[in-house]
């Protein structure tokens, strides 16, 4: 008795539309909710506000990001579904990374857990956005290189804010994080 083994080849169609305008729509309106509330004050943070803030967190920054960028990697490495670039993987390791970021914001805010943690958490945020800078600017996509230093921006921020309670000299780095989180949602 024997056994031929037969392989089966799936090629899929090459894709223009990679998924960047749901991360980025996550993103954008991720930055709207909480930066409203840093910057302004508003609503004034209390439980309710936290939950709330933290399921927006969760779901459209966190999950969108997220779903874009594995999206993005599925396309890129497993599939061949996108033609193979640097921004596109940069911007498949930002999505996917951010997203689980926001993921862990949102689930910080909405348990109202201690955010001091998130120190060194800015640090590698603000490698992956440097990091974002030098790529798009290189290939002269200027706008999406623009957003990366308004993430830049909020990981200096983030690191001063999340000191903030410990120095309270640094409390002023929580209005400037929620001014510079409307940096990247409106550029």
């Amino acid at each position: 008795m024997s056994f031929t083994q037969t392989s089966l080849q799936l090629v899929l169609p090459q894709s223009p539309f990679p998924p960047l305008a749901v991360g980025f729509f996550g993103l954008g309106t991720g930055y709207l909710v909480y930066g409203t509330q840093e910057l302004f004050g508003y609503p004034p943070r209390d439980e309710r506000v936290d939950l709330a803030t933290g399921i927006w967190g969760v779901w459209m920054p966190g999950f969108m990001q997220f779903l874009a960028g594995t999206y993005l990697f599925l396309g890129l490495t497993l599939f061949g579904t996108f033609t193979a670039s640097p921004p596109l993987y940069m911007a498949a390791l930002a999505f996917t990374a951010f997203g689980v970021h926001w993921f862990a914001l949102g689930w910080i805010r909405l348990r109202r857990a201690d955010a001091r943690a998130n120190v060194g958490m800015t640090v590698a945020f603000l490698l992956i956005s440097i990091l974002g800078i030098i790529v798009f600017f290189k290939v002269g996509d200027d706008p999406v290189g623009g957003v990366f230093i308004g993430l830049a921006c909020v990981y200096v921020a983030e690191f001063f804010a999340t000191l903030a309670p410990d120095v309270p000299v640094l409390r002023p780095a929580e209005r400037v994080l929620g001014f510079s989180a409307w940096a990247p949602a409106c550029g």
